[in-house]
């Protein structure tokens, strides 16, 4: 036998074992990769992440916690899931303007991209909810989402025999409310984005186009301010700002949460990270396409009492709105949105 065919017949015999793992896998109800298969990567000049004492991250917790996103028995009606509003395919976003929850109720804000959770410091539009093992509490009890009960949960998934399998090995502690908020979290931080074009290019493993170069520079500059409020390794302050976008708005914003006027129509400002993948944009979906956007910051908005100083008429041309554009789709990382580890199989 050829040299060649004992290497290609060695290959087929690895692919295969690989199979009969996942098979195996997909046998005992646990439809995700091997054990093996699955590493978290920190990007490349990304921090570690900080995890809380009692949620260090662990594969059995990301095992648990990725088959509960994808579960629909987390809402009330059992046709919703956390996946249903954050796909891969959209960056952990959605592509509509507002989701659908329960009986086909519209959701009250445009589902954001859960990329690089694990870095930010307070989560939802008002920023409310200090830890990520709370967070995952607001879409089960919200009317329009899940319209369940952590409790409600509890009960309906503690008969299953691989939930509990699961949580046992994951928490050493039967499966309940404590074990679902910190098994999504954990699975949650692992969303991680940062290889995109722009990224190579910051490692020199790339370079941008004249038409990107000169986008990055627009959107650096004193002239656009994007920047300020956009800054950072994800693009975000995580400050509270009104953009002008109406004069008079159905959604109070931050003043929700503090009933401090200085708040009013205040929203976190959103990475930029995949935003060419998250249309519409807007905290109501109201701005289908990243023209749409452009358009919008070009004018300087529409005056409010809260817009902040920096939204101010750009005057970009059209050929600087196109390299604008083109520079935040340098913002795409597709070996995010194409892992398969964290879709739904």
């Amino acid at each position: 036998m050829s040299k060649f065919f004992k290497i290609l017949l060695k290959a087929t015999a690895f692919v295969y074992s690989l199979f009969l793992i996942a098979s195996c896998n997909k046998e005992q109800g646990v439809s995700v990769p091997n054990k093996e298969l699955f590493k978290l990567v920190i990007p490349i000049g990304f921090p570690a992440i900080n995890y809380p004492a009692d949620n260090a991250y662990n594969y059995d917790r990301w095992l648990l916690g990725k088959k509960l996103f994808y579960d629909k028995a987390l809402s009330r009606t059992s046709t919703v899931s956390c996946g249903s509003c954050h796909q891969t395919a959209f960056a952990m976003a959605d592509n509509a303007s507002l989701s659908k929850g329960v009986e086909g109720r519209i959701g009250t804000r445009n589902a954001p991209t859960l990329a690089n959770l694990a870095y930010q410091p307070y989560f939802t539009s008002d920023g409310g909810v200090p830890t990520l093992e709370m967070q995952v509490l607001v879409p089960i009890q919200e009317h329009n989402e899940f319209d369940f009960n952590i409790i409600d949960i509890q009960n309906r998934l503690e008969s299953n025999n691989e939930y509990q399998a699961l949580s046992n090995k994951a928490y050493n502690r039967n499966f309940d409310y404590y074990v679902i908020t910190r098994a999504l979290a954990n699975f949650e931080r692992t969303l991680l984005s940062g290889n995109s074009k722009y990224d190579l290019a910051k490692r020199k493993e790339a370079n941008l186009t004249a038409s990107e170069a000169r986008g990055f520079e627009l959107f650096t500059s004193s002239r656009t301010n994007c920047s300020v409020c956009h800054s950072g390794l994800h693009f975000t302050n995580y400050f509270f700002e009104n953009n002008g976008l109406y004069a008079n708005y159905t959604d109070i914003g931050r003043k929700r949460l503090t009933n401090l006027d200085n708040d009013l129509a205040k929203f976190k400002v959103p990475t930029l990270r995949n935003i060419a993948l998250t249309a519409p944009y807007m905290h109501d979906g109201s701005l289908a396409t990243l023209k749409d956007v452009i358009a919008h910051y070009n004018t300087g908005g529409i005056p409010h009492q809260s817009k902040s100083n920096l939204i101010k008429p750009l005057q970009l041309s059209s050929e600087e709105m196109n390299d604008m554009i083109a520079f935040l789709e340098t913002l795409t990382d597709l070996t995010f949105t194409q892992n398969e580890h964290l879709k739904n199989q």
